[in-house]
């Protein structure tokens, strides 16, 4: 039996549901082996089909999505033919979210808890369906990106997009880079990140009022997009609230806004990053794309 392998296939973004944490923002990157009988090519499976139509399998899964483990002690869900809604209350007896949405803003995970070795059953099973029959073994792996740098886990929805950004709740694992007079600021590159540790971010206009919920302060949210109606309740601490839209390019100008008040002398540079590998960079004061 022949094999081959194909290392960071693609990144899945998503989100999914915590026990404790609540909503996490997560980017997982699959690496794929395959192995099997050669074909007539004298290949087990051409690479140009490997990353057609396995990624584009495993994009239409999780990716995207807020992945919900329906054996988690305490959830409440609601599925009906268009929308589904779920509800869970915090260890404490506090709201922890309300959130519905059309049916493909979910993924249904038959696990007590989101992990890499709960997801790969569901993964692999996307992958055979995609495989010729020559296909006999197939290994995936998950894993978070290896660096140093300060991350956090964040959650949004960007009503505006027509893709599946749009989904009021996916996410991301991202790192952030800040520099202030040309200099790695690591102690400030922590503390944005812990501020922002398993954050949702907020479009203001978005919040249709602010209420009570269990004796919790919340924002209850709600928009419109091409997929459908969204709406979500959180809990106000859960939540950072920006006057913009929260594409990567403007959270990086957010943050950079943020340093500059502190010290508006100083040149700010920040890179955010929307996941893995990719992201935007913010300056102030402002820079040309070519000094960037």
């Amino acid at each position: 039996m022949a094999s081959l392998f194909v290392n960071n296939l693609t990144v899945i973004d998503f989100s999914y549901l915590d026990a404790e944490r609540g909503i996490v923002g997560e980017s997982w990157i699959v690496d794929l082996e395959l192995g099997g009988e050669l074909n007539a090519e004298g290949m087990v499976f051409d690479f140009g089909h490997v990353k057609k139509a396995i990624k584009t399998a495993l994009d239409n899964g999780m990716d995207h999505r807020f992945v919900i483990p329906l054996q988690l002690d305490g959830l409440e869900v609601e599925q009906g033919p268009e929308y589904s809604r779920i509800r869970r209350l915090a260890a404490d007896g506090s709201l922890m979210l309300d959130y519905r949405a059309p049916n493909q803003a979910f993924y249904w995970l038959q696990a007590t808890a989101v992990t890499p070795q709960t997801a790969l059953r569901d993964l692999q099973q996307q992958v055979r369906a995609v495989v010729p029959a020559n296909v006999q073994q197939i290994k995936l792996s998950l894993r978070t990106e290896d660096h140093q740098d300060a991350y956090y886990h964040y959650s949004h929805g960007l009503k505006k997009h027509d893709g599946d950004c749009q989904r009021m709740v996916h996410g991301h694992r991202s790192r952030l880079i800040i520099e202030q007079d040309g200099r790695r600021q690591p102690e400030l590159e922590q503390q944005f990140a812990r501020h922002w540790q398993d954050i949702y971010l907020i479009t203001r206009e978005d919040i249709r009022q602010e209420i009570k919920v269990l004796d919790t302060p919340c924002y209850a949210m709600s928009y419109e997009a091409a997929q459908g109606h969204f709406e979500l309740t959180l809990p106000v601490t859960r939540c950072d609230v920006l006057d913009t839209d929260t594409t990567v390019e403007l959270i990086a100008q957010h943050l950079v806004h943020r340093l500059s008040a502190r010290a508006p002398d100083s040149h700010w540079c920040v890179r955010a990053f929307e996941g893995v590998n990719k992201g935007a960079i913010a300056a102030h004061p402002a820079a040309t794309a070519q000094a960037l």
